[in-house]
């Protein structure tokens, strides 16, 4: 062998020897990486995400460090019907997702994600379906229009993801999943030539069984990361009270559930690309009885996060805690100002629960919406989770 060859065995050996060292420290949390370190690509190791949605509107209220996340994803700037980012609702009002991308407190969260090195998403919505309809008119058009408008701002606050989040409940046409499916191709292949980074599309739970805008096999091939909503399958406008992400009932007390949403994904997706949305929140309503899940009175529903639920069952000492071992999801009845009130919501037990669901089935990863609904207990098993990530060659 000559000396060439030696030197450059010698190079390789080191880098290895080096990489592999990141890695165990890594493996046994003395490490902080990224998802998709090139240290796991070169092992061929994909490392399961924790996504947090961080919403505008919940930024006082959240901590100020995550540390059970991998990825903070801001939460949102509104997507307008030809594509670009909507920066004014009227010529003397600026839209608050695009005000507060600008705020002082963002920018200070923002420092302290990269200080602890996860990765940082930027979030697309749009949910009227005037607007999904332009948009779709010129997908390709469109989709450049989202690109030049979003290279700078992904580039300034070091955002290495996008999320596109467009959501439509109403059933499509063929050539509406098309355009749509065109859409979002456009928006990868621009990320891949601005050398931006991944792409995550969110799916609501319906899509997989339903003829929904999106078509969930033609976006798993485009995505890097999809993202099932597997949550509101009760809200605060629904007839009847009941558990808002129940993992099972199916073909006994509902038609649908969490994990038969997650099933008729993975029929679609493959799993390292399915991430689990999960919420941190439920609802509550006012019924005509006590009865768990009674019809709801109009205009009596409201969300009932995580911490404002903790925080009243402190304070209520005539409430009592049911819990449902089909939906594996807690409840509370109660009686106030001549109307009964019903509380469906999440609390340690049930997203332990889910983050197990997620575990059997090996899939990349959870969503968790929405960082500040939390108390003080919910988000102590997802550290778990994150400490006993399943490692898939």
């Amino acid at each position: 062998m000559s000396n060439h060859a030696r030197y450059l065995t010698f190079l390789g050996s080191l880098f290895l020897g080096i990489a592999s060292g990141f890695l165990l420290l890594s493996l046994f949390g003395r490490l902080s990486l990224p998802p998709q370190s090139t240290i796991y690509r070169i092992f061929g190791i994909k490392k399961s995400q924790i996504i947090g949605f961080q919403p505008f509107w919940l930024l006082k209220r959240a901590q100020e460090r995550y540390s059970q996340i991998t990825t903070f994803a801001y939460f949102a700037l509104t997507l307008d019907s030809d594509g670009t980012i909507l920066k004014l609702v009227n010529p003397q009002e600026e839209e608050p997702g695009w005000t507060w991308l600008k705020g002082e407190l963002l920018g200070e969260r923002l420092h302290e994600v990269k200080k602890q090195r996860q990765k940082l998403s930027l979030v697309m919505h749009m949910n009227r379906e005037a607007s999904i309809s332009a948009l779709l008119e010129k997908p390709q058009e469109h989709a450049r229009n989202l690109i030049a408008d979003v290279v700078p701002i992904m580039q300034e606050h070091g955002f290495s993801d996008l999320n596109l989040d467009i959501e439509s409940f109403k059933d499509a046409s063929e050539s509406a999943q098309r355009r749509y499916t065109a859409f979002v191709r456009a928006v990868k292949k621009g990320l891949e030539e601005k050398g931006l980074g991944t792409l995550t599309v969110e799916v609501t739970p319906s899509s997989p069984i339903k003829n929904r805008l999106t078509d969930v096999a033609a976006i798993g091939e485009i995505a890097d990361y999809v993202v099932l909503m597997a949550y509101d399958f009760h809200y605060n406008r629904s007839f009847l009270a009941g558990p808002v992400a129940p993992i099972g009932g199916l073909g006994t007390v509902r038609e649908y559930d969490v994990e038969s949403a997650l099933t008729e994904t993975l029929a679609l997706v493959p799993k390292e690309k399915v991430i689990l949305g999960i919420p941190l929140y439920g609802y509550e309503w006012e019924t005509v009885s006590e009865r768990p899940g009674s019809a709801t009175i109009p205009g009596g529903g409201s969300t009932a996060s995580n911490r404002r639920v903790e925080d009243f069952l402190s304070e209520c000492d005539d409430c009592r805690r049911r819990y449902d071992d089909a939906s594996q999801q807690p409840s509370i009845v109660f009686s106030y100002e001549n109307y009964f009130h019903q509380i469906f919501y999440e609390d340690v037990e049930s997203i332990q629960k889910k983050l197990e669901l997620a575990q059997r089935y090996g899939i990349g990863g959870v969503a968790l919406w929405a960082l500040g609904y939390e108390g003080e207990k919910i988000l102590v098993p997802v550290s778990a989770y994150r400490r006993g990530f399943d490692w898939v060659k």
